[in-house]
C-alpha cells in the first residue's frame, strides 16, 4: 500500500489534541488510535458517533488503521442512523462509550495513516437534506488531503504576519460530522500540522473558556449563527488569531461586526458536502471569492458546474455565479432561492438579510412554504408558492417588523405571514430545513391566532 504523503512523516511528538485539561501528542493519539482498532471487524463501515472531538479523530483514525470506511450521518438522530446502517452491510457503531472503554496502552503502535492507499475511501457524507433526500458523497484519502492542503494554506495565510509559522490551535462550535466540520477541525490537525480542542463549546463563556485553554495562534471554527450571539453577548474573549465562517452566507455587516468586536481577521469558505471547500474570501474587505487553485466554475442553466483535478467528477452547484477576472466569482443567490413576481425577481437569502438589519431583530428566515396559502403579491396564480417569514426579535410584534421591512422590500416580496419565535429550528450547524421552518410555522400561526 502507497502512504499518504506529507501525513506520515509527522513528528510524533507534535502537540495534536487539547483534550481532558492537558495536550495530547500525536504518539499518545496513535497509542489510542491502535487501541481501538483492535476491537473492530476486519472489514467494512464504521458509523462515527463520537460528540466528543477526540473521541470522533481517534474513532476516524482508527477506521483507516483497519481498513474501514466512516459514514457520517447529517444527524445522530436514531432513525437516521438506523437508515445509514441498514443501507450498508457490516457498518459497526461507535461512539463515546466505545473509544472510552478501549483506551489501553498499545506497545508500538502503528501510524493510522502508514498503509493508507490514496485511493482509499477515507469516509462517506450525506447531504444534510435540506434540498431533498440525504445522498452519499464518498471522500477518497487523496482528495481529502488535497482539499486540506489548501485549506490550510489560507488559514496560515491570516496568520502569517503576527505568528509567522507557529502551530495554530482550533476551537470549533461545529460538530466533526459536518463535512465543514471535518475538514477543518479534523482533517487540518491530522494532515496540517495544527492541533484542537476536542470539545464543541455552545455559550460564549464557554467558547472563550476553550479558546483560552488552547496556545496561540488560536483559529475559532464555527457558523454565522454562532457569530451573531458571539458579537451580541459582550462576553471578553483571550486573542483569536483567525476566525473561520461557513455553512450560510455571512453578511458583510457581521463580518465587520466580528472583526471590530474580536480584533481579529475573519476568512469565511464556500463549498459543499458534494465538493468540500472550494474559494474563500475575507468578507469584511471583499465581496468576490477567490477560488482555490485548480478549480474552475462554469455556469450554466442548472447552476455551475465545478471542476478539479483531485474531483473524481465534476460537481454541478446550485449557486447562481458571476465570473470576475483572476479565479474570482460573485454568488447572485441559488437557483431555488430566487424568485420571480410580475417581472420582478428577487432572492430569498437577501430578503432575509434586509429582515435581519431591522432594528431589534436577533435571528430571521424568509422562505417558500410547502402548505397551502396565497401567494405572494402579484404573483400569477400558482406561480410562487407562498413566502413566509419566521423573526425572533424580543419585543418587537410582528406588524411592527412588517412595517419596518416595508421600508426596504419591494411590497411584491413582503413575507406573508410574517410570524415571531422564540427561536428558529436550526441543526447544530446552523441549518434550517423546510420541513422544520414548516413545522414551526404552523406552531407559530396557530399560538398566534386571533
Amino acid at each position: 500500500m502507497e502512504g499518504a504523503a506529507g501525513v506520515s512523516s509527522d513528528d510524533s511528538q507534535r502537540p495534536i489534541l487539547w483534550s481532558e485539561g492537558r495536550v495530547l501528542t500525536r504518539a499518545v493519539l496513535c497509542e489510542r488510535v491502535a487501541a481501538l482498532a483492535r476491537e473492530l471487524p476486519a472489514a467494512g463501515y464504521l458509523v462515527n458517533l463520537c460528540e466528543d472531538r477526540g473521541h470522533f479523530i481517534v474513532a476516524y483514525c482508527a477506521a483507516m488503521l483497519r481498513g474501514l470506511t466512516n459514514l457520517l450521518p447529517q444527524s445522530r438522530a436514531p432513525e437516521i442512523v438506523d437508515e445509514v446502517v441498514a443501507a450498508y452491510a457490516g457498518s459497526c457503531r461507535c461512539g463515546d462509550l466505545e473509544v472510552q472503554s478501549a483506551a489501553r496502552p498499545v506497545a508500538s503502535a502503528p501510524s493510522w495513516d502508514a498503509a493508507v492507499d490514496a485511493g482509499y475511501v477515507a469516509q462517506i457524507s450525506f447531504t444534510s437534506g435540506s434540498t431533498g433526500t440525504p445522498r452519499p458523497h464518498p471522500k477518497r484519502w487523496c482528495n481529502l488531503l488535497r482539499s486540506t492542503q489548501l485549506n490550510a494554506t489560507r488559514i496560515r495565510g491570516c496568520l502569517a504576519n503576527r505568528y509567522g509559522d507557529a502551530q495554530p490551535w482550533i476551537v470549533a462550535t461545529v460538530p466533526p460530522q459536518h463535512m465543514y466540520g471535518t475538514e477543518i477541525s479534523v482533517l487540518l490537525p491530522l494532515a496540517a500540522g495544527m492541533g484542537v480542542h476536542a470539545g464543541r463549546p455552545l455559550f460564549p463563556a464557554d467558547v472563550a473558556a476553550a479558546l483560552a485553554a488552547v496556545p496561540e495562534p488560536r483559529v475559532l471554527v464555527t457558523t454565522p449563527v454562532h457569530l451573531r450571539a458571539l458579537v451580541a453577548s459582550k462576553q471578553r474573549f483571550p486573542e483569536i488569531g483567525a476566525v473561520v465562517s461557513a455553512t450560510a452566507p455571512l453578511h458583510r455587516e457581521l463580518a465587520l461586526a466580528v472583526e471590530q468586536t474580536l480584533h481579529t481577521t475573519l476568512l469565511e469558505m464556500f463549498g459543499s458536502t458534494e465538493t468540500c471547500v472550494i474559494a474563500t474570501r475575507l468578507t469584511a474587505q471583499e465581496e468576490c471569492w477567490e477560488l482555490y487553485p485548480g478549480v474552475t466554475l462554469e455556469p450554466d442553466v442548472d447552476g455551475a458546474r465545478v471542476h478539479a483535478p483531485w474531483f473524481d467528477d465534476v460537481t454541478t452547484l446550485q449557486d447562481v455565479i458571476e465570473l470576475r477576472p483572476g479565479g474570482r466569482f460573485l454568488v447572485r443567490g441559488r437557483n431555488a432561492d430566487m424568485i420571480d413576481v410580475a417581472g420582478k425577481r428577487a432572492s430569498l437569502a437577501e430578503l432575509t438579510r434586509r429582515l435581519l438589519s431591522v432594528p431589534g431583530v436577533v435571528d430571521a428566515v424568509v422562505f417558500q412554504t410547502d402548505g397551502p396559502g396565497p401567494a405572494l403579491q402579484g404573483a400569477p396564480d400558482g406561480a410562487v408558492r407562498r413566502v413566509a417569514a419566521l423573526v425572533v426579535a424580543p419585543g418587537l410584534s410582528g406588524e411592527t417588523i412588517a412595517r419596518r421591512l416595508a421600508q426596504s422590500v419591494d411590497s411584491a416580496f413582503l413575507p406573508r405571514p410574517l410570524l415571531t419565535v422564540d427561536a428558529l429550528p436550526r441543526n447544530q450547524v446552523g441549518k434550517l430545513t423546510r420541513e422544520d421552518l414548516n413545522a414551526a410555522l404552523r406552531r407559530a400561526g396557530e399560538s398566534q391566532a386571533p
